[in-house]
């Protein structure tokens, strides 16, 4: 008798996770930095919109299907990838070397099960691989030489070195390398992308991908690929993706602390994102993050003029670049 009542109570709950009729929402970021119309044509202003745009759609798709949202958030962040604009996959930064070094990794709200992936080479996709280690080993966080051995070991696709490398990051890299600019003026934009998923079943998923900081030497790995720190996602509190100054997001371990926040302190994810930003701002850093809540809490906050970012739901998707973009 005791068993059956657990069950129904187990089958009670499971229901009243799925609703039905429940939204799903999908936010992205694609970076933040001095994002200004002023430093914007209006050619490439259209192109990123754009892109932000594509990216939600096949997210969007995966949520609307029903689908968890693990999926929408690898699917989004894939498309983001694929798309020069943005330092992450195709377009990546590059190394002092002349090389790109990429870092990826997601986080299952549902279980907080996590991979993570740092200077691999040759993965085409590299969230993807970091979903294989989360899925398909039994580690959380690979690197280099290793990480890339395993990609091909679980035919992920690869790509050759010059898929990566676009004229204007090479420009960059130059430029850097002159002694005109230091590689913080380089990056006055910081291109990581990343993106927040909650399902119809009522969890959250977490995703970020980077091609790390122009000029890096030394196998230097920012917090993109750090759960805690540029990403997270608990079903207890809400899921974050980072963008930014990655050495101050690590000292601050952004993702993790604003999730605690949420679920120990009961603050509301937009004041506690917002305090978490506040204490980066303070230690020197700058950057984003964006939240959601298995409530359906959507949230930007982010200490740089703009970020690239955009949000969809069932009622239609919205993007924005600048700090004075009203896209909710």
């Amino acid at each position: 008798m005791r068993l059956l009542l657990i069950l129904g109570v187990l089958t009670m709950v499971s229901a009243a996770q799925a609703e039905p009729g429940r939204d799903w929402k999908l936010v992205i970021h694609g970076g933040a930095g001095v994002i200004e119309r002023a430093k914007i044509t209006p050619a490439k202003d259209r192109e990123i919109r754009a892109a932000l745009d594509h990216a939600l759609a096949n997210g969007s798709r995966v949520l609307d299907a029903g689908g968890s949202a693990l999926d929408a958030v690898e699917a989004a962040v894939r498309e983001l990838e694929n798309d020069p604009n943005f330092n992450a996959g195709r377009g990546a930064v590059f190394t002092y070397e002349g090389e790109n070094e990429l870092d990826a990794s997601i986080m299952d709200g549902r279980n907080r099960a996590a991979g993570a992936v740092a200077g691999v080479t040759a993965t085409k996709n590299p969230i993807s691989l970091a979903r294989a280690v989360m899925e398909k080993s039994p580690h959380v966080f690979l690197s280099g030489e290793g990480a890339d051995q395993f990609s091909r070991e679980q035919g992920l696709e690869q790509a050759p070195p010059e898929y990566f490398a676009t004229p204007e990051r090479r420009r960059q890299l130059e430029e850097m390398k002159s002694g005109k600019i230091s590689a913080l003026e380089v990056e006055y934009k910081y291109g990581t992308v990343g993106a927040v998923a909650l399902d119809t079943n009522g969890h959250v998923a977490a995703a970020t991908s980077t091609g790390g900081m122009t000029g890096k030497r030394w196998g230097r790995v920012g917090d993109s690929p750090i759960i805690g720190a540029g990403t997270y996602a608990d079903d207890r509190g809400c899921a974050v993706s980072a963008t930014g100054a990655g050495e101050y997001f690590i000292r601050a371990g952004v993702a993790h602390e604003i999730c605690a926040r949420v679920r120990f302190k009961g603050e509301a994810a937009q004041a506690a994102a917002d305090a978490v930003m506040a204490e980066v701002k303070a230690l020197g850093g700058t950057g984003g993050v964006i939240v959601l809540t298995p409530k359906g809490e959507t949230v930007y906050s982010f200490n740089t003029p703009g970020m690239y970012r955009g949000m969809a739901s069932k009622a239609g998707r919205s993007v924005g670049l600048y700090a004075e973009d009203d896209e909710r």
